[in-house]
């Protein structure tokens, strides 16, 4: 049994350390996201802005594998694991209706307390991992330990960097506030849940980039469902809001960060599983505060007593991440994860040498990633769709520090490159 050793088998960083340059990757676009949507005025459903920025998901999802593998090494894989396409399809609906829940949370209790209620989605996560995949089956107790406490404090610390941006009359009373926090945790429990396709998909050896290919799938028709059956059908806000091309834009970028973000994150979720990639992926939190405090002003009119819980949060944050970075899984566990996966081939009749193969990186190494003229049309429309979006593009009049948003873009900039450049050169993207 070759588990023992999977992880040494090609040069370079261990598949361990790849997973958690892939999740706190993750983090750093996933907290980046929120920003351009701030810019888009308010009045607009939560549907309207949902349908919206999922539009600009799909088109940057369709953009990256094209880009990277091509479409032919795409619909190859996905042809040969039949089975997932469902699954994928269903975790693109759960996302879908998470995501739509977060508007509704934002709108009736505030972006800062419906945050750190939905990021509880790594508890729901941890959860499923142990009861589906036996993750951390044969782990130590320091590893185990390491992982929950890890989890349980990024958890502890995202709520106190929510709390910490409510201050003076920025309460968001509302009495819609009960509603707002069943919406948070409703989010919460869709896309912990979601985690179980993304699992399943990689522990069968699919490549991530096929696997969000059939994902936005699921989640574009899902919204666009939402929409017409409960914000008025074509009379939706939505359909007004994509003729508002100024506001449009935003929307999209929002989209296009979030899938660069959820591209690290599927695969931290591949190489270290649910419970150690998606908490390190939630520290996206902390950096949501930071463009929210630094390039928007959010924390100016905080008083002592709050920023001294943004800097207790942030420190929290920071070990609970550090402990779920070193908690590495032993031979045992692996020696688990190798049985979860011999199951899943044993259901679905897969070969178990390539599955196997798939689990270092090393997927389907001879299948042909030459690039079609059509490969060059997608990129060339989506590029085109941005750019069209971008020259009417109008920026609202808000108080801006673009001295910080050089600076963190900087941050975008240099991790998606050393994060990019950590996969093509262990895994080739796979």
């Amino acid at each position: 049994m070759p588990v023992a050793t999977q992880q040494t088998r090609k040069p370079g960083i261990s598949l361990h350390l790849l997973g958690v340059i892939c999740g706190l990757t993750a983090g750093v676009w996933l907290g980046a996201a929120e920003a351009p949507t701030k810019l888009v005025n308010a009045g607009y459903s939560p549907f309207a802005i949902s349908l919206c920025m999922v539009a600009g998901v799909f088109t940057a999802r369709w953009t990256f594998p094209t880009l990277l593998k091509g479409t032919s090494y795409v619909f190859t894989d996905l042809a040969e694991k039949k089975h997932l396409i469902v699954w994928a399809l269903l975790a693109g609906a759960l996302w879908a209706v998470a995501n739509t829940l977060t508007v509704f949370a934002i709108r009736d209790v505030g972006l800062s307390i419906a945050f750190p209620l939905w990021n509880t989605n790594s508890l729901i996560g941890l959860l499923w991992g142990r009861l589906l995949f036996r993750e951390l089956d044969g782990a130590n107790g320091k590893t185990i330990s390491k992982v929950v406490l890890g989890v349980v404090a990024i958890v502890i610390a995202a709520i106190m960097l929510g709390f910490s941006t409510i201050h003076g009359g920025d309460t968001a009373a509302s009495h819609h506030a009960l509603g707002g926090i069943a919406a948070a945790f409703g989010a919460s429990l869709m896309w912990g849940t979601m985690y179980v396709p993304y699992r399943k998909a990689y522990i069968s050896g699919m490549n991530p980039l096929s696997f969000i290919t059939a994902f936005t799938v699921g989640e574009l028709g899902t919204v666009l469902a939402l929409t017409l059956a409960l914000d008025g059908g074509m009379h939706s806000s939505a359909f007004q809001l994509l003729h508002t091309r100024g506001a449009l834009f935003w929307l999209f970028l929002g989209g296009f960060v979030w899938v660069v973000g959820d591209l690290f994150q599927q695969f931290a979720t591949k190489y270290l599983g649910i419970g150690r990639g998606i908490p390190l992926s939630n520290t996206n939190q902390l950096w949501g505060l930071a463009w929210g405090a630094l390039v928007f002003g959010e924390l100016a009119t905080a008083d002592m007593p709050h920023k001294m819980l943004v800097l207790a949060g942030s420190a929290i944050m920071i070990l609970g991440a550090f402990a779920v970075s070193t908690a590495v899984a032993s031979d045992r566990e692996q020696a688990s994860n190798h049985g979860a996966m011999m199951r899943e081939c044993e259901r679905y009749n897969l070969d178990v040498d390539r599955t196997q193969a798939a689990q270092t990186g090393d997927e389907f190494g001879n299948r042909n990633e030459r690039r079609r003229w059509w490969d060059y049309v997608i990129l060339l429309t989506a590029t085109g769709v941005f750019v069209w979006l971008g020259v009417r593009a109008t920026v609202p009049p808000l108080a801006m520090n673009f001295a910080w948003i050089i600076a963190l873009s900087v941050v975008l900039l240099a991790s998606v490159a050393a994060g990019g450049f950590m996969l093509w050169r262990r895994t080739r993207f796979s």
